[in-house]
């Protein structure tokens, strides 16, 4: 797949999927596979569990995951005394989890391995750096379910997304909650003077005047916002929220006219449905990024845990069509 030339113009990378069962580990490991062919060293963990033989919550039998001699990874203890393979122990972090301290080793024979890796996205940052710092010239994270939060632009620097019939047996459906998301991925980002302006900001509803200064509102979360209304434009028509953005953030400026910019600072503090989005933007109103997440690839799953298999053809040219970006039968690719 043409994709993993534009992964290699970056040092960090995520795989997320919009449910579970899209396809996150077939891609990994094609991913891993191909690094390996062409002699990249690479480092690699998980923000949740990934490589169970088993599915927890389908019974369903699951790919796992493969490292090659030479590559990093970072597991807990625990699934670390587990690998089926030939490694030699780096580091062991002092910090525990509920699966025993975190611990980075180096594969000496090809095999098989369980992730576990950081549950914030705080220690995540610092291990992509560990990696990086260890020789490692692409760090993979790899994701979990409902956690999109490590394809933040503030964690990895490019992500994949996968996609899949576990989001929707129903074509139409899945097309839709895929393009959704895929448009919120690649919204615009604001200009670097506001970018600049705005970082420094780490909680609640800002106001930006026309000089692009930001002046507190006063309101610690959007989730406080009560009958706020066009108090909420006192210092001009751009708003920063620092935090998440709810359906109720929304639902509170579209009343206030059009030509309101609401700045998020990355997709990933999203929390906004269809229909909330769409009478925002109807109005003439627009949502715009602190920072855009890069997409560097769009993959799909035909099968669902519960059998169901959507044909793989039709599904990508849908996709394609609706997201206007190539998009892969990720099943495919390791045939």
């Amino acid at each position: 797949m043409p994709f993993v030339q534009e992964i290699l113009k970056h040092r960090s990378l995520s795989i997320v999927g919009l449910e579970k069962n899209t396809g996150k580990t077939v891609c990994l490991n094609y991913i891993l596979r191909r690094l390996n062919e062409l002699g990249v060293p690479v480092g690699v963990t998980s923000i949740g569990v990934d490589g169970e033989q088993v599915d927890s919550v389908f019974a369903t039998a699951k790919p796992e995951v493969t490292l090659y001699e030479g590559t990093r990874f970072i597991t807990s203890e625990q699934h670390y005394m587990k690998r089926q393979t030939v490694s030699v122990l780096e580091h062991v972090d002092s910090r525990r989890t509920a699966l025993g301290p975190l611990v980075t080793a180096r594969v000496l024979v090809r095999g098989k391995v369980l992730l576990s890796g950081a549950a914030t996205t705080g220690v995540l940052r610092g291990q992509i750096g560990q990696l990086c710092n260890a020789g490692c010239r692409l760090a993979i994270v790899d994701g979990a379910l409902s956690r999109l939060s490590l394809a933040s632009p503030t964690v990895t620097e490019c992500m994949v997304l996968a996609t899949g019939a576990a989001v929707s047996a129903n074509l139409k459906q899945l097309v839709a909650k895929t393009r959704f998301l895929h448009s919120l991925i690649c919204l615009d980002e604001v200009s670097p003077a506001m970018r600049a302006a705005l970082s420094p900001v780490e909680q609640g509803l800002w106001g930006v005047d026309d000089e692009g200064v930001p002046h507190d509102l006063g309101i610690a979360s959007v989730f406080l916002i009560g009958n706020a209304g066009s108090d909420l434009l006192r210092y001009g028509r751009t708003l920063f929220a620092s935090g998440a953005v709810s359906d109720r953030l929304l639902k509170a400026l579209t009343p206030l006219g059009k030509d309101i910019t609401l700045v998020a600072r990355d997709f990933t503090k999203l929390f906004i449905t269809p229909e909330a989005y769409n009478d925002f933007t109807r109005k003439g109103n627009r949502l715009m990024m602190l920072q855009r997440s890069k997409l560097i690839a769009v993959t799909l799953n035909p099968t669902s845990p519960q059998g169901f298999l959507l044909d793989s053809r039709a599904t990508c040219d849908a996709l394609s069509e609706a997201l206007q970006t190539p998009v892969y039968d990720v099943m495919k690719i390791e045939q």
